[in-house]
């Protein structure tokens, strides 16, 4: 089993560029291993909302963190971006940042894709498309002029000319089993998130995970397996209940959100779920408690947890974990 990593979600959807980025700075010096940042290029909710360019904020944060890893949880490589791109940009964020850079993929979200004028397709293609847009990614990063004939990519004597000495790991998204097994299979890690129900965990995606690795003969006693940790930890349980509203569109059943791409859609179906927000949430104030509610994902083999916090002082969410919550987790698993 890979070693316990415990990383921080650098949430592009809630905070400018800068707050973010002072974000990042602060969750290393609090002790976190790695800070991972979605990749929007609209957010869940228009009050309040942002979304600056993940490429972009990579590489200042890049320049101003020294040891944490850093990543995207996660990139559409296949609609607003070209896989050639993505090839050429996390190959130079892999130079800037040497063993410290990650590209989580994912199908994506019509939210992301529809408004810059993408027609939405159905899942199949969506996942034909990254499928294609990693093997392309991988041929990039390992040989030279590369001519590349797929059935959405295509390139013509392409070449990534800055390189890392070490290459850059792929990480797959997934929230079904054929997600997983291509994570296994492809991917050098699994990225999913907290709060949907042991058995999808346990029976499907980590399963399908090692299915998938083991097919293509790798170890998967190497690989990653990561999860978003859904948390609000506050010593005012009130307080941390409170939190999860901002984030209420993440209690929606999934026919809800498929379709929607306008952020003010999207936060007025979320006022429906505000009362029941905090279900998808690890909500408390007591920290043995916490670490009780954290225990089950470690059991069930994830090893590496990134939290997201809820609210807007992420400083002191940051701070509360690094001082209480990190050391015990390291205690007990690391």
């Amino acid at each position: 089993m890979p070693i316990l990593r415990l990383g921080y979600k650098a949430s592009a959807e809630q905070f400018p560029p800068r707050r973010l980025l002072d974000l990042a700075i602060a969750a290393e010096a609090s002790g976190f291993d790695s800070v991972w940042t979605s990749d929007h290029f609209q957010p869940w909710r228009h009050t309040d909302g942002h979304a600056p360019n993940a490429l972009v904020w990579l590489g200042a944060a890049a320049q101003a963190t020294s040891r944490v890893v850093l990543g995207t949880s996660v990139l559409t490589p296949s609609f607003r971006y070209n896989p050639a791109i993505v090839a050429q940009a996390f190959a130079t964020l892999g130079c800037l940042a040497p063993g410290r850079v990650i590209l989580g993929v994912g199908t994506g979200e019509s939210m992301n894709e529809v408004p810059v004028g993408v027609d939405w397709p159905e899942q199949a293609e969506r996942f034909a498309r990254l499928r294609e847009a990693i093997g392309l990614i991988r041929q990039l990063w390992s040989e030279e002029f590369v001519t590349f004939d797929g059935e959405y990519f295509h390139t013509h004597d392409a070449t990534i000319y800055d390189l890392p000495d070490q290459p850059v790991p792929i990480y797959v998204a997934a929230s079904g089993p054929a997600a997983a097994r291509l994570a296994g299979r492809l991917g050098d890690g699994l990225i999913c998130t907290s709060g949907k129900g042991a058995e999808l965990y346990t029976d499907t995606l980590l399963p399908s995970f090692a299915e998938g690795a083991q097919k293509a003969g790798r170890d998967t006693a190497a690989m990653d397996r990561m999860i978003e940790m859904k948390v609000s930890f506050d010593r005012d349980l009130g307080h941390a209940m409170e939190d999860t509203k901002v984030w209420a569109a993440l209690a929606l059943p999934g026919e809800k959100k498929v379709g929607v791409h306008d952020p003010r859609e999207m936060e007025a179906l979320a006022k429906d779920a505000e009362p029941y927000a905090h279900r998808r949430w690890l909500v408390s104030s007591d920290p043995d408690e916490h670490i009780e509610q954290i225990a089950p994902y470690l059991a069930y083999g994830f090893n590496h947890l990134v939290f997201h916090f809820p609210g807007n002082d992420q400083e002191a969410a940051i701070a509360r974990y690094g001082e209480v919550i990190l050391p015990r987790l390291r205690e007990k698993w690391g």
